[in-house]
């Protein structure tokens, strides 16, 4: 069963942030707020831990995994990010945003697209998550926390915090609480990867970045 830890959302205990990195740095996954839905996450660099994320998740290795990184110079090391990628992206961060990328050496093959050699990378703006990146030193693994049924369907998304905390807590090692609600507006995504931008999915903040897309060409 997981350790619930609970955190003030303004003000995260410091004490118990550096429990659950040091629970992280160790192997855990755990789930966690973003500033768009609860997510299953984990050390970025523990191999282990990202192998254990992909069978909560029921992904094959062959599905990319997105990651929270906690500022865009931080993206810089783990994706190529081009001149008008940047200019779009430092009006959008930190947010509810997806940046799909050409990845470097840095980023682990577990997490990548195999055959693009791409990845998926958020700055969260929510302090909860702030403060575990400063505190890990690594990028933390963030896979909405949407399980499917036996149909294919997903029957947590948007559910009360209460039931999506039974459905997991014999799946993960660490349950994050900071008394709200988990959000059911995923993230937009916009992929770098091509000559011109493009909007994958139209998500939570989207008019801002159809703002964006307009302004900076």
């Amino acid at each position: 069963m997981a350790k619930l830890y609970e955190l003030h959302p303004e003000n995260p205990q410091r004490r118990t942030i550096d429990q659950i990195t040091s629970a992280l740095k160790s192997g855990a996954v755990m789930l966690y707020p973003t500033d768009t839905v609860y997510a299953i996450g984990c050390d970025l660099s523990n191999k282990s831990a990202v192998q254990k994320v992909r069978r909560i998740k029921q992904l094959s290795n062959e599905k990319p995994l997105t990651f929270l990184c906690s500022s865009l110079s931080n993206i810089a090391q783990y994706a190529q990010v081009s001149d008008r990628a940047y200019r779009i992206m430092k009006h959008l961060v930190p947010g509810p945003y997806t940046f799909l990328l050409p990845a470097t050496k840095l980023v682990p093959k577990l997490v990548m697209s195999p055959k693009r050699k791409t990845t998926g990378i958020r700055v969260p703006n929510r302090l909860i998550c702030q403060e575990l990146l400063e505190a890990l030193g690594n990028p933390i693994v963030s896979s909405s926390a949407h399980l499917p049924d036996e149909d294919g369907d997903f029957p947590t998304i948007g559910v009360e915090k209460a039931r999506l905390f039974d459905d997991l807590e014999n799946l993960v090692d660490i349950i994050i609480d900071d008394s709200t609600e988990p959000g059911f507006d995923v993230s937009t995504i916009l992929d770098f990867t091509t000559e011109e931008p493009q909007v994958v999915r139209q998500g939570k903040g989207w008019q801002e970045v159809e703002n964006w897309l307009t302004l900076v060409s």
